[in-house]
């Protein structure tokens, strides 16, 4: 009779051990709720403990989407009860089509410290980072990671040793934006950033699947986040730009807790609900004493044919959000077609449309940067 699938997962499953106990995952009950469909989709759940290697995970996903008739893999990672980590169940999904991208980062596992009433953590200094500087904004689509790969690519061009750090973690952009898309090298203990425009990268979109969300909890972010910091080969670098996601959540404060910031640029357009949005976004800053550097107001106006200026989100937005921060508006960028194309081609607007008014706005924030 012909082998079920489910016996082949069983099967391929026990060559995966745990080199903490010794045992295969099957034979260490660390495997449980194995289900399948009948296109060869296949779920399953994983039991770790803290002390056991976040790479398990992985050699589990990879063991099972290599049997015969397997068409994609979930795996819901499970903190083992009585581990000093399990506060509660957790769940993190990896799914696996063909063969699955080799990921360096142990971003399954929540770290050690999830539920412990550990303080919050000093931010450490990273001095061969330079000036770490995040772009945030209050809302999304304001055009926030379009400022900051403009900015990072401006700043190369001046001979700047620049990193882009990718933290929007649940929509990370720039890899398309930056025209790069491939699982990055690791050498030893360390990441090497793919690079491009001159500019060092780190994305989660480097490491996952392109359709694989990330369904992730606040410890697990802060896990990521740190480890884009300290596990990666950054060299010595005069400026990292950090893309955040939108909002005051889990990746600020884990950025804040991690590292000293030299300051945050924030990101919004004409409108007042964008503003009203930015505001507390700038707020949270200054709050955890990071400084705010100024405001930038992206789509300012439209240039018609004609020499007009339309203001079709509206207008004196930023001015007004710069005012009542007491912080400079670095800069009005207007709408302008080839800055979307570039977003999507991977080709930042300052370096294929430099004299372009949307180019020279954005150079001159990165002048104001370099002052500030």
């Amino acid at each position: 009779m012909a082998e079920t699938l489910h016996a082949r997962i069983e099967r391929a499953l026990l060559t995966v051990t745990n080199r903490r106990t010794g045992l295969d995952v099957v034979r260490g009950e660390q495997v449980r709720d194995v289900a399948t469909t009948t296109d060869g989709r296949v779920q399953f759940t994983l039991s770790l403990d803290d002390a056991d290697d976040p790479a398990l995970s992985r050699d589990a996903q990879h063991a099972v989407a290599a049997v015969e008739g397997v068409a994609d893999v979930r795996v819901n990672v499970q903190v083992a009860a009585g581990s000093a980590g399990a506060a509660g169940s957790t769940a993190a999904a990896a799914t696996a089509s063909g063969a699955p991208r080799r990921n360096p980062l142990p971003v399954m596992q929540e770290p050690q410290s999830a539920s412990r009433a550990t303080p919050a953590p000093t931010p450490a200094a990273f001095r061969a980072l330079g000036r770490i500087i995040v772009v945030s904004s209050g809302k999304g689509g304001v055009g926030k990671s379009t400022v900051t790969v403009n900015l990072a690519a401006a700043l190369a061009a001046r001979g700047r040793h620049v990193g882009l750090m990718d933290a929007d973690i649940y929509g990370p952009d720039i890899p398309r934006m930056m025209g790069v898309q491939a699982a990055p090298a690791v050498d030893g203990e360390k990441i090497v950033p793919l690079e491009a425009h001159g500019v060092k990268l780190m994305s989660l979109g480097f490491l996952v699947e392109r359709d694989q969300p990330a369904i992730w909890r606040g410890p697990i972010i802060m896990k990521i986040i740190t480890q884009f910091l300290r596990d990666v080969r950054w060299g010595r670098l005069d400026y990292l730009l950090v893309d955040m996601p939108p909002g005051t959540g889990d990746a600020q404060l884990s950025l804040v807790q991690a590292a000293q910031l030299a300051g945050a640029v924030i990101v919004t357009t004409p409108q007042e609900v964008a503003v009203g949005d930015a505001l507390r976004g700038a707020k949270m800053f200054e709050r955890v004493g990071v400084p705010v550097l100024g405001v930038v107001e992206n789509m300012s106006w439209f240039d018609s044919p004609d020499g007009s200026r339309l203001p079709i989100f509206g207008s004196g937005g930023g001015a007004r959000l710069a005012l009542e921060l007491g912080v400079p508006l670095l800069g009005e960028v207007p709408l302008f077609q080839p800055v979307r194309e570039g977003g999507d081609t991977g080709a930042p607007v300052v370096l294929g449309h430099p004299s372009s008014a949307a180019a020279k706005a954005l150079a001159e924030v990165a002048d104001a940067i370099e002052r500030a």
